[in-house]
């Protein structure tokens, strides 16, 4: 692990969740969806996702890094308004898989690949429909002690490890048997 950093464990309630949220680990992303190493870090999620099963809860919080992708938080509402259409994880992963053409004509063609409002998903884009939600994230990611994307939380434990495979998945299974 990491500083000391440490925050509260994602809750159903407010967070995007893939699993049990009361598996033994919980995994928390920060993530930008501009950002180059937050796509290169999305198959090594997948894979830890696939190695523990029910025992692993992944959770997925945005921090657009506005300044230096100006697509992010476009993006970040877009993954909102898919949400709302009950498709955020299908959305999420579209655009980490073409994080560097993230224009309004790209986020109108995911919408239409998942069969979403694609009208409707890019007027709530244009209007920020979603801003608040996503300052939130920004906000909860700062006072965690967030600086860069992606940025990890293990059971609430900051990662600072190397982003590849052998070393998250290792930091996460430790966690299993704590």
């Amino acid at each position: 692990m990491g500083g000391g950093a440490k925050l509260n464990i994602p809750s159903a309630d407010r967070d995007h969740i893939q699993g049990r949220t009361e598996a033994p680990v919980t995994l928390l992303e920060y993530g930008d969806y501009e950002c180059h190493f937050c796509a290169e870090a999305q198959p090594i999620i997948k894979r830890v996702q696939q190695r523990l099963g029910n025992d692993l809860c992944f959770s997925f919080r945005h921090f657009p890094l506005s300044d230096l992708h100006p697509h992010a938080e476009p993006a970040a509402e877009a993954a909102e308004a898919a949400s709302s259409q009950g498709m955020f994880w299908e959305m999420h992963e579209m655009l980490l898989r073409n994080h560097r053409a993230l224009d309004n004509k790209y986020l109108a063609a995911c919408a239409a690949a998942l069969g979403l409002d694609e009208t409707k998903l890019i007027g709530e884009v244009t209007l920020e429909v979603y801003a608040m939600r996503i300052r939130d994230d920004f906000k909860l990611g700062v006072r965690a002690g967030v600086n860069r994307t992606p940025c990890f939380f293990i059971n609430g434990h900051r990662y600072d490890g190397a982003l590849q495979m052998k070393p998250v998945l290792a930091a996460v299974t430790q966690q299993t048997k704590n």
